[in-house]
């Protein structure tokens, strides 16, 4: 984004400071920006990473103020106190003062400039405090936090842990804190996750606005998919294979063991699909699609595929528009492994195999079932595993043990009318694509 000139025209447009605190809340952020940069009088736009370097902005030619640095963490204390400790050691304190006197500076500038500065924090509490301590107008995209976490439409969710209650002990998953700092006369605009979550704050003086979800954006298909029915649609729905997509992460060691456990799955299935009940519905055979980070090493997963006996392969049932895509082959089932078809993963699957944050999500959120597998983190453990489980509800169904893969892929499968309530679910709790754009109008009416 090119920066303001010293025309009167220039200097009223509105200047834009973004925070983020994660790789995920990076790309919700850039989203945004994308669709301000596409209005007829876009924002001057700023980034300040408060979690890791930012590449998303950088890729979209945003400024970067301040300090950035990747924390031994990768951004996951909130989950482990010994990570928090490491990131301590690793100069966290220092990093977000620095990062808070940059911020000021800015705003200061802003301000002795005559421009319209404004923060958009996008996040959680952190980012939040940033912006209230900024001194200027903000606006918060609440990431990290829904009430599908402690309650569904028809009331609170049972708790094992009577520890869980904290979470909810103010009548919601934001704490009063939080509500005061998104109360404040400054803050202008509170996007939420989904309509249950503004809905509840709005029992409250805040800004709430119900416009979707950002993490439903930029997810087409290089394919557009089959929308309508025709006369032979059912016979060509028996025609083809059962499309399985598996989602490992993207966070390198965690995903290549969490590949390893998919891989069991994997296994177990092609056992059970040896049963023809398992897929009477389709051609008899199945095609996994593994979408596959590009910060990972494909070496490394397809040494995985060799021990289990996946043999190299030159053609496939489904054909991605990736050109490097890797092929496989075991009996009547094809593995194809690629970097830069992620979308296509997600619309063609029927199923998924999930140990991921944000793609387990963005799957379900297309209105499709997810098999999840907790596994030993730091990302994807247990404990994450298990408030996804709440976050979308029966779309996500949590199996101990890989090996139980292939008895919850038969219990899908043979119940047409659950994958039809699942498919609401997952589309109710993710919401409609097109959220970017709908805030980036609203940022501009209540900032500008």
């Amino acid at each position: 984004m090119s920066q303001a000139s010293g025309s009167s025209s220039a200097s009223s447009r509105l200047r834009l400071l973004v925070l983020s605190n994660g790789h995920g809340e990076d790309i919700i952020a850039v989203r945004i920006l994308q669709a301000l940069q596409q209005q007829s009088n876009p924002p001057d736009i700023f980034a300040l990473p408060l979690v890791g370097e930012g590449h998303a902005y950088q890729q979209l030619g945003i400024p970067v103020i301040g300090s950035v640095r990747t924390m031994p963490s990768g951004g996951f204390i909130y989950m482990d106190n010994r990570q928090l400790m490491r990131d301590v050691r690793g100069g966290l304190v220092q990093l977000t003062l620095s990062q808070i006197q940059a911020m000021r500076r800015w705003v200061s500038s802003q301000k002795k400039s005559g421009n319209q500065g404004a923060i958009l924090a996008v996040g959680d509490i952190v980012p939040l405090l940033f912006a209230f301590f900024s001194g200027a107008n903000y606006a918060f995209v609440g990431t990290a936090k829904s009430e599908y976490y402690v309650r569904d439409e028809t009331g609170l969710l049972p708790r094992k842990s009577k520890s869980a209650r904290w979470e909810n002990f103010s009548g919601s998953i934001y704490h009063p804190w939080e509500r005061w700092l998104m109360s404040r006369r400054r803050c202008r605009a509170v996007f939420l996750r989904d309509a249950l979550t503004t809905e509840i704050l709005k029992q409250w003086a805040i800004p709430a606005v119900d416009v979707g979800n950002p993490m439903m954006d930029g997810l087409e298909p290089s394919v557009p998919q089959q929308r309508f029915y025709n006369a032979d649609f059912q016979q060509q729905e028996m025609a083809r294979p059962l499309v399985v997509t598996l989602l490992p992460g993207s966070r390198p060691p965690e995903a290549y063991h969490n590949w390893q456990v998919i891989m069991e799955a994997v296994s177990a299935l092609l056992a059970g699909f040896q049963e023809r009940d398992l897929v009477a519905h389709t051609s008899g055979s199945v095609v996994f699609l593994a979408a596959i980070a590009p910060s990972l090493d494909t070496n490394q997963l397809s040494s995985i595929l060799d021990v289990q006996g996946w043999q190299p392969h030159s053609e496939s049932p489904i054909s991605l528009p990736d050109a490097n895509t890797l092929i496989f082959k075991q009996r009547h089932a094809y593995l194809l492994l690629s970097q830069q078809s992620y979308n296509d993963c997600l619309h063609l699957g029927d199923v998924a195999i999930a140990m991921a944050g944000t793609a387990t999500e963005q799957f379900v959120g297309l209105g499709k079932p997810a098999i999840a597998i907790p596994g030993k983190g730091p990302q994807y453990n247990y404990a994450f595993a298990e408030a996804q489980s709440r976050l979308l509800g029966n779309s996500l169904i949590l199996i101990d043990q890989p090996t139980h893969a292939a008895k919850m892929m038969r219990s899908l499968l043979q119940n047409p009318d659950r994958l039809q309530v699942i498919a609401e679910n997952g589309l109710r709790r993710m919401g409609q694509p097109g959220a970017a754009r709908r805030i980036a109008d609203c940022l501009t009416e209540r900032l500008g």
